[in-house]
């Protein structure tokens, strides 16, 4: 298959080992500007995506990232984050990384080039045609991810991607691609700066809209967060207070009776 593959193109910079600091971050800076404006490019896509998600997740599924090396990482950050965030259970959003858990903090060796183990993981995770697999490769053509996808097919579940090359393999199998053009990277070839950023954009419009859209933020604010600090108990008193008319004792008080925000707004009774 001929395409583009534009994370892999040489930087638009040479020399590097010769620039001064404040240069180098002046060109970092330069093409990390580029990358929101890719994503904008994209929100047709995203918006087709969560539109499944949402549905899927209303009916009782739940949502899998899989993916290797950065974008494998990426993709667990995204779904650590969903139950402290939004008092959703642990296993609503999952992320799945080659090579297990212990990729998380190393490379594990050929891990991603295993066609058949990502089927094999979704399956540990008793995967069904009520969820939704999001496959992440900035290259678009990590067999561990294209191989994942395209079992799920087989076992008619729905698929999304997210990646930076135009007509790539992954956004090819993917139902609902997403497809973000960062173009090359500062570091030719190091897909885990622009591509890696416009991942994790994209992680967090999935995620955060998927969310709103299950009724887990009230107004502006996460009323189902999990109270699991001081400053988030802090904050969750204010959030009270800003709710109702009690002092900051009165929430406070709130709080630790029900253990939420929004259930302690929606029991008070002045």
């Amino acid at each position: 298959m001929n395409f583009t593959k534009t994370t892999e193109q040489s930087s638009h910079y040479d020399r590097l080992e010769q620039m001064s600091v404040h240069d180098l971050l002046v060109n970092i800076n330069k093409e990390d500007q580029t990358v929101p404006l890719a994503v904008a490019q994209a929100l047709p896509q995203i918006e087709a995506l969560i539109t499944q998600v949402v549905a899927k997740m209303k009916a009782g599924g739940r949502l899998f990232y899989i993916g290797a090396g950065t974008s494998g990482r990426l993709g667990i950050v995204d779904a650590s984050e969903c139950p402290p965030t939004f008092g959703v259970p642990f296993d609503l959003v999952n992320g799945i990384i080659a090579g297990g858990d212990k990729a998380i903090r190393k490379a594990v060796e050929f891990a991603e080039d295993d066609r058949e183990q990502a089927w094999n993981d979704l399956v540990a995770e008793n995967i069904s045609d009520k969820d939704v697999v999001i496959g992440i490769a900035a290259s678009g053509t990590t067999p561990y991810v294209i191989g994942g996808l395209e079992k799920c097919h087989e076992h008619h579940i729905l698929t999304g991607c997210i990646t930076c090359n135009e007509g790539s393999p992954l956004a090819l199998t993917a139902q609902f691609p997403v497809v973000v053009v960062v173009g090359p990277e500062f570091v030719t070839g190091s897909s885990r700066m622009k591509a890696g950023t416009a991942q994790k954009l994209v992680l967090n419009m999935i995620s955060t809209t998927t969310m709103i859209q299950l009724g887990r933020v009230k107004g502006n604010k996460m009323v189902d967060m999990q109270l699991s600090n001081v400053k988030l108990i802090d904050r969750g008193v204010r959030m009270i207070m800003s709710e109702i008319p009690v002092s900051y004792e009165e929430a406070s008080a709130l709080l630790e009776q029900h253990g939420s925000v929004r259930k302690a707004v929606t029991a008070y009774k002045p």
